[in-house]
């Protein structure tokens, strides 16, 4: 019992101990406790920003300019696209910015504060002739906030000091360090130049369709991750050297890529281009100026060739339930009816396993590979019909001393085959078989 009350004890001291820890991390800094909020020093309607201007002390003046809704392009001292997520904090910090205190009501020397040569100020205008400035000084003493001022209001106010932190990023940090700064849900088409070959790929509602160098089935998997290997690959804060410029100049091409947004009259496309020099690979791009180096990964993407994108899933219909099963081989030969959960063939009921045995060969069937031509005459046929008849594929399969040549009815693609997965299709086919007859009533 003693030791259920020591632990008790000990427990009640943990949570105590959390609370008041909690209690000095998010207490406000610089305000005395039961002090009311101040009102706001600063109000910005993020919907009406035409630029944002930041001076930092030291650097030359950044521009902001919204290119599109939470879309920001850097127009000086260069004209970059803008990290938007960045530009985006700003603007939310500033959308209703409420001081920590008052210091002094009429500030006669700006010079204590660091505000007659500010660390930072923030022009924005607006649209019908609004404007709002802010200026940032030195920090407090402690370190934990700010001195404030807003041009034309008397007062010195302190800010927390993550507003400094977040309004003082620099043009490095404001840049998209994107080399395609674009959102992969964004994209509508790839176009890869690589060896001699063209790939292109649509966005269709299915997900993906390679539409160069042929119309393949595509595996939308293997699309989603070239995309987000375009998207995330980013250059480092480091600003781009000669060498990198030289290297890409001397190169040996890898591949090109195109990546088209939007559509119609409102369609970009963005350029990557990769070369490798010895070891390394480098990068130039369309949405920003300079080369890059870049990692390998993104190298090794661009570089696939067009059978890396392709379905080798021969049959689309997934794990649709199947309505009906036609298939012919030689002198085997099935009709396959579904009415609710049995199955019919020639109005006889057939044995479910044996039957969901087919089907569980049938949906492995799976390309190991891909050919351009060996098919002849086809030895075997294959009809799926699925969805109460609305989608029907059909396959032929020419058979090989290794397995089989496939092809789809509605595609220019031929299918490898291994020999176990045919074989696992000849053996359950042949393993279909009717149901054993129902026990008589007594």
């Amino acid at each position: 019992m003693r030791f259920r009350g020591l632990l008790a004890a000990v427990v009640v001291l943990a949570a105590l101990a959390g609370v008041l820890w909690w209690s000095q991390r998010h207490k406000p800094s610089g305000a005395a406790p039961g002090t009311p909020a101040l009102p706001a020093i600063l109000q910005v309607d993020a919907r009406n920003i035409t630029s944002l201007t930041l001076h930092d002390k030291g650097a030359a003046p950044i521009v902001l300019v919204p290119s599109s809704s939470a879309v920001w392009q850097i127009t000086a001292p260069a004209s970059f696209r803008a990290d938007s997520t960045n530009v985006n904090q700003m603007v939310a910090t500033l959308a209703n910015l409420i001081p920590l205190r008052v210091v002094e009501d009429k500030a006669s020397d700006l010079s204590r504060y660091g505000l007659s040569d500010p660390s930072l100020s923030v022009d924005v205008a607006e649209k019908n002739n609004r404007a709002a400035h802010l200026v940032l000084g030195d920090h407090t003493p402690t370190g934990s906030d700010v001195y404030a001022m807003v041009p034309g209001n008397p007062h010195i106010y302190t800010v927390n000091a993550w507003v400094y932190n977040t309004l003082g990023k620099g043009l490095n940090d404001l840049r998209n360090r994107h080399l395609i700064p674009v959102a992969a849900q964004d994209i509508n088409t790839v176009e890869i130049d690589r060896a001699g070959q063209t790939i292109a790929i649509d966005r269709v509602e299915s997900g993906w369709r390679i539409q160069k160098p042929a119309a393949y089935r595509t595996s939308n998997y293997a699309v989603d991750d070239l995309v987000q290997q375009i998207v995330t690959a980013a250059w480092d804060n480091q600003p781009p050297d000669a060498s990198a410029a030289a290297a890409f100049a001397h190169g040996t091409p890898v591949a090109t890529a195109k990546i088209t947004t939007g559509t119609g009259a409102t369609a970009n496309t963005d350029v990557l281009t990769v070369r490798k020099a010895r070891n390394d690979f480098y990068a130039t791009s369309s949405a920003m100026t300079g080369t890059w180096k870049i990692d390998a990964s993104l190298a090794s993407a661009l570089d696939r060739p067009v059978d890396t994108y392709r379905n080798k899933q021969l049959l689309d219909y997934g794990f649709t339930e199947p309505l009906n099963l036609q298939y012919r081989a030689g002198s085997t030969s099935l009709n396959l009816v579904r009415s609710n959960k049995d199955w019919f063939a020639d109005g006889k009921k057939m044995d479910t396993a044996s039957v969901t045995a087919f089907i569980a060969a049938i949906r492995g069937l799976a390309a190991t590979n891909f050919v351009d031509s060996g098919f002849t005459s086809p030895d075997v046929s294959l009809t799926i019909v699925t969805l109460d008849g609305r989608v029907i594929e059909k396959l032929q399969f020419h058979k090989t001393a290794a397995g089989a040549i496939a092809r789809r009815e509605d595609g220019p693609g031929l299918y490898v085959l291994d020999a176990i997965t045919m074989n696992n299709l000849y053996t359950a086919a042949a393993g279909v078989k009717p149901a054993p007859p129902e026990p008589a009533r007594k």
